[in-house]
């Protein structure tokens, strides 16, 4: 019998995924390594994170990694994408670490057109850290910071970052997807690759958000989970190219 599907040579053969049941992290690292792979640049490719859960990935992944500070990793790879052009950097992050402390230091990685790609996951809400409320968080969603529901007299409004990233002259490709269907996941795999093929061809930022679920912090079982992603996130932030140059 032929073996159509094999696991990615750049995540490790011995571990299984230590993320949440229901949680759509392990889905976007298995992505992000099939393009590596596909694309033949994993042996060049370095992984920067913050804080969260997506810096969990590091107990996955066979390519070099950079922790760096919380928010901090748009910072961080664009200046060592400058200093070694010939390497591929991509930041792995999550709302809060990218749009709450990172804000600054993304925005300005995007307005300058830095030549290195952005998977951002958005959940709605601190995952890892205990689930308080998020830029991206849903009006009328419940977090540990704000029990009675996100207003936009106390809290604001949930934070739309393509569409500002759209704002700006320099960005080359925004996207945002999602993991909740298998359809789904193939348009994410898509995104995903296009962003890294921008970057080896020198086009400068890109960057793909991924509307994901999280379970344990949305105090939903996973098959709940996906229900209110589709029924509620996905209004809020509806999938599809935002910008493709």
């Amino acid at each position: 019998m032929e073996l159509i599907y094999t696991k990615t040579k750049t995540i490790q053969k011995d571990k299984s995924s230590g993320f949440c049941p229901g949680c759509m992290h392990d889905t976007v690292v298995k992505l992000i390594g099939e393009v590596l792979e596909e694309l033949d640049i994993a042996d060049r490719a370095i992984s920067l994170t913050g804080v969260g859960c997506c810096g969990l990935m590091m107990d996955y992944i066979e390519y070099d990694y950079v922790q760096c500070a919380h928010g901090r990793a748009c910072a961080v790879a664009s200046g060592m994408k400058r200093t070694n052009p010939d390497k591929i950097f991509f930041t792995y992050q999550g709302d809060g670490d990218l749009a709450a402390i990172g804000l600054a230091e993304s925005i300005s990685a995007a307005n300058r057109g830095e030549n290195i790609t952005v998977i951002f996951v958005n959940n709605g809400i601190y995952g890892m850290t205990g689930g308080q409320l998020a830029p991206t968080t849903l009006l009328g969603m419940k977090a540990s910071t704000a029990p009675k529901g996100r207003t936009a007299s106390e809290h604001g409004y949930p934070m739309h970052v393509c569409e500002m990233m759209d704002t700006l002259t320099a960005p080359a490709f925004l996207a945002r997807t999602s993991c909740n269907t298998p359809q789904n996941v193939v348009k994410t795999k898509n995104a995903i690759k296009k962003a890294f093929q921008n970057q080896i061809e020198g086009k400068g930022f890109s960057l793909v958000e991924v509307v994901t679920s999280c379970p344990t912090n949305w105090g939903l079982e996973p098959l709940k989970a996906l229900d209110y992603l589709e029924d509620h996130m996905l209004k809020e932030f509806p999938l599809g190219i935002i910008r493709d140059r």
